[in-house]
C-alpha cells in the first residue's frame, strides 16, 4: 500500500512531479475510503442513490488497490527507469521484505476471525509474482497484463472447479505451512479459493506496474491513460451487457445459479456491473460472461482495470492542474499517505465494534470511520512524513541496504 518516490532517488522532483506524487496518494486515499464503503457502508441492495453510490465502491476500490500495488512496485524499483546493479538488487530486496511483512500481517488479521476479506496477504503475494517482470518496458508490461487478463481467469475457473470436486485441495492445505500456523487455507486461498485469487488479480498489478513506468507528469500521457481506461471500462462492461442479453443460455444459467445459491437480491441482468444478485458459485461457466465485482472473469478484469486507470489519471491530473481541488482533497490525500495504517485500523475497528454483517451498517457508521481516518491522517501528517505502520515498514526494509 505504501509507494515509493517519484524519482530514481525516491524523492519527488520539482514542479509537476510533486503533483504526480500527490495524485497517486489521492488515488490511494480513494481506494482506502472505497474499501471502507464496501465494508461498513449501507448495503447496495437497499437501493436508492445511497445504494448506487455504495455499489460503485464494490470491487472497484479493491481493483484500484491492486493497480496501485503495481505502481508501487514500479516506484520502489526506480520509477520510469528501473534501477540496475547494486541499487537494483537493494530495491528488489525491499520489495520482497515488504511482501513478506504484508503476507504475515494479512494472514494474521485473517486468522483473527475478522469478517473482512483482508487483501494484505494477497497484496504481498502479488508483489512477489510480478517482481520478476518489473524491468520490462511499459508496452511489454501492458501486453503481459492483457494476455493474463484473457487467459488466467479461465484457468482459475477450471482449477476452482477441480478444487471443489476433488481431494487434492484438502491435501494442499494439510501440508501447507502457512495454513498450519494461521488456521486459514494458506496458499490455496491466496491462489485459488480466496476473495482475491492471484490469477484473476495479477493483470491489475501488471497494468499498474506499466503505468508506474510512464511519465505521469505529462498531460498527454495522462490523457491517453484516461482514454485507455474509459475504453477498457466500456469494453468490459459493454461486452458483459451484450453477452447477458445475446448469448444463448447465459441468462437462464445465471438465474438458476443465483436461485440455487440462495443469496443476492438484485436482478440477474445487473451482473454486467453489479454484485447485487450474488457472487459466482457452482459449476456454471455462465459467470465468466459477467463483469460484476469479484466474478473473476476476463470481462470483470478488463472493466475494473479501466475504471482504476481512469481514476488514477484523473487524480494525478487534478492534483497537478487544480491547486484549489488539491487543497480540498487534502483529507483524502492524507489518508493515501498512510494507506496501510488506515486500512489496518479499519479492520481492527470492525473487529472491536463487533460488526458482523458486511456491508449493512448505517450511513453514520461509514461516516464515523471516514471522519476518524481523515482526522487521524491530517493530524499525523502535520508532524510526521509517514504513517505509523508505514514507518515500521520502512524500518523492516532497512536490512536491504546490506545487499551487495
Amino acid at each position: 500500500m505504501e509507494g515509493g518516490g517519484a524519482g530514481r532517488g525516491g524523492t519527488p522532483g520539482p514542479g509537476r512531479a510533486a503533483g504526480r506524487v500527490v495524485g497517486v496518494d489521492l488515488a490511494r486515499g480513494l481506494a482506502v475510503l472505497g474499501m471502507y464503503a464496501a465494508h461498513v457502508g449501507p448495503d447496495p441492495s437497499d437501493g436508492g442513490p445511497t445504494g448506487f453510490v455504495m455499489e460503485l465502491a464494490h470491487g472497484r476500490a479493491s481493483a484500484l488497490f491492486a493497480v496501485l500495488a503495481g505502481l508501487s512496485i514500479a516506484l520502489m524499483t526506480g520509477g520510469r527507469t528501473p534501477r540496475t546493479g547494486r541499487e537494483g538488487r537493494r530495491a528488489v530486496a525491499k520489495v520482497l521484505i515488504r511482501a513478506f511483512v504484508l503476507l504475515v500481517l494479512g494472514t494474521w488479521l485473517t486468522s483473527t476471525g475478522t469478517p473482512v476479506e483482508v487483501i494484505l496477504a494477497y497484496y504481498g503475494l502479488f508483489f512477489v509474482l510480478v517482481l520478476p517482470f518489473h524491468r520490462l518496458r511499459p508496452a511489454a508490461l501492458a501486453a503481459l497484463a492483457a494476455v493474463t487478463a484473457l487467459l488466467l481467469p479461465q484457468l482459475l475457473y477450471v482449477v476452482q472447479q477441480s478444487a471443489d470436486e476433488g481431494t487434492w485441495a484438502d491435501a494442499v492445505v494439510r501440508y501447507d505451512p502457512l495454513a498450519r500456523v494461521s488456521g486459514t487455507d494458506g496458499f490455496l486461498e491466496l491462489f485459488v479459493t480466496g476473495s482475491y485469487p492471484a490469477p484473476a488479480w495479477i493483470p491489475f498489478v501488471l497494468a499498474g506496474t506499466a503505468v508506474g513506468r510512464l511519465d505521469l507528469s505529462s498531460a498527454a500521457v495522462r490523457l491517453r491513460l484516461a482514454g485507455a481506461g474509459a475504453g477498457l471500462a466500456v469494453l468490459g462492461y459493454g461486452g458483459s451487457w451484450l453477452a447477458l442479453h445475446l448469448v444463448p443460455g447465459v441468462r437462464a444459467a445465471l438465474t438458476a445459479s443465483v436461485e440455487d445459491n440462495g443469496y443476492g437480491s438484485g436482478p440477474v441482468m445487473s451482473l454486467w456491473w453489479s454484485d447485487a444478485a450474488g457472487y459466482p458459485e457452482g459449476d456454471t461457466a455462465a459467470w465468466l460472461w459477467t463483469a460484476s465485482p469479484h466474478s473473476e472473469s476476463t470481462l470483470s478484469v478488463i472493466a475494473h482495470t479501466g475504471v482504476a486507470l481512469a481514476v488514477l489519471a484523473c487524480c494525478v491530473a487534478a492534483a497537478d492542474r487544480l491547486p484549489r481541488f488539491r487543497r480540498l482533497a487534502a483529507p483524502v490525500t492524507a489518508v493515501g499517505t498512510m494507506s496501510l495504517t488506515a486500512y489496518v485500523l479499519h479492520v481492527v475497528g470492525i473487529r472491536l465494534l463487533g460488526i458482523e454483517e458486511l456491508p449493512g451498517s448505517g450511513p453514520h457508521v461509514l461516516l464515523g470511520f471516514v471522519a476518524a481516518a481523515t482526522a487521524l491522517a491530517l493530524v499525523w501528517s502535520r508532524f510526521f512524513r509517514r504513517g505509523p505502520l508505514e514507518h515500521l515498514m520502512g524500518l523492516a526494509t532497512r536490512p536491504a541496504r546490506f545487499v551487495g
